[in-house]
């Protein structure tokens, strides 16, 4: 019988890592050689422009309009996307069986939109914390719960 394999997505709004787990006593090691990063500017870094002037009906009245875009979770969700991408593109290679979540909350929900179903069947366990800052060797202690390390 196959030995399965879990990869663990730890991931925030702007950064993120996948860990492969192959079983009990074997631990964790990257699943990719690479992480991911992304912009991590606040929404007023994103625009330069002053918003738009509009006119008030009859009144004449002047007033700035606001812009429609939080651009700062515009990326976020944009990055949520390029995950899932990846995450696609390895299910369909087969690197994969089960794919765990680590995430905080928003972070968890976008991922979630993104993902498309077969990918999303694979997911066998979430956690909302944020445990990007974490070296391997320390993330073990964290993920007790949803992997028999």
């Amino acid at each position: 019988m196959k030995a399965r394999k879990t990869w663990i997505l730890i991931a925030d709004g702007a950064r993120a890592r996948i860990v492969a787990y192959d079983g009990p006593a074997k631990g964790l090691s990257p699943a990719l050689s690479h992480d991911f990063a992304t912009s991590h500017a606040p929404t007023r870094d994103f625009g330069t422009d002053k918003p738009g002037r509009g006119q008030g009906g009859d009144s004449g009245s002047h007033h700035a309009l606001d812009s429609k875009v939080d651009w700062h979770t515009y990326e976020k969700d944009r990055f949520a996307g390029e995950l899932a991408k990846t995450l696609e593109e390895a299910h369909i290679r087969s690197a994969f069986d089960d794919l765990v979540l680590v995430a905080p909350p928003k972070t968890l929900g976008a991922l979630r939109k993104a993902l498309d179903g077969k990918v999303k069947d694979t997911v066998s366990a979430e956690l909302d914390k944020d445990l990007t800052h974490l070296t391997i060797q320390e993330l073990g202690e964290h993920l007790g719960d949803v992997v028999r390390l």
